[in-house]
């Protein structure tokens, strides 16, 4: 993994693995610029003894809106998907890898337009994930998307080469000091699955289903 930047969110963790304390104090992150922009941070949320911690990449424009992540049409299909795993979603906590909306504004109109964050906001924001990993200390980490991928295993991390797989986090020290060793399975972010093509959607939102329910047959290898 490359050097942290100048400035990360590191200077704004506090010492405390109690979730409200850790939502409370990223209220007030300025790791990186993103903070200029959005309207609020977007911590996690769910069980804070969940089983399975599920990332994500960044909140859209409905969770910068809401503060809250997961509650647009990305989420909805999220929840579907769960559902249809088997997985109880009272047991899950749910996050992403950056916690402020990056994008872009058309010079005509209001709506706002996703935008990838760039691999220094995701190292910038990348304490405030491991906070949440060491504060739930799940059996089992989900990472959607590149984004979230490569936020945990890497840069050069290809997911679509390891979707399926049982994977462990990689022994770097950030990770190691936290001394948290949860199975690990990469799947799509919900949000490709409704960018895709009508006809396809259907399958991906399968391969989708597979890759949770895949994931959740890890938790007792976990135990």
């Amino acid at each position: 993994m490359p050097a942290r930047p100048k400035h990360t969110a590191a200077e704004f963790v506090p010492d405390t693995r109690d979730l409200d304390d850790l939502a409370d104090a990223a209220t007030g992150c300025k790791g990186c610029d993103l903070y200029l922009d959005a309207t609020q941070t977007v911590f996690g949320g769910g069980s804070a003894d969940a089983e399975m911690m599920l990332v994500g990449e960044q909140p859209g424009d409905q969770e910068d809106k809401a503060g809250a992540p997961f509650v647009g049409p990305a989420g909805k299909l999220l929840d579907k998907a769960l559902v249809q795993a088997g997985i109880d979603r009272g047991r899950v906590y749910v996050t992403n890898a950056v916690k402020h909306f990056k994008f872009t504004l058309p010079e005509r109109g209001k709506r706002r337009i996703h935008k990838t964050p760039g691999r220094t906001e995701v190292v910038s924001c990348r304490p405030w994930l491991l906070a949440e990993l060491d504060a739930v200390r799940p059996e089992v980490l989900v990472l959607m998307g590149a984004t979230a991928a490569q936020s945990m295993m890497g840069s050069a991390f290809r997911l679509t080469a390891h979707r399926g797989e049982a994977l462990r986090l990689p022994e770097i020290d950030e990770i190691t000091d936290l001394d948290v060793d949860p199975a690990v399975a990469v799947t799509v972010h919900p949000s490709s699955v409704l960018r895709g093509r009508p006809e396809d959607r259907e399958e991906a939102f399968g391969a989708l289903v597979s890759d949770l329910r895949f994931a959740a047959g890890l938790r007792s290898a976990a135990r």
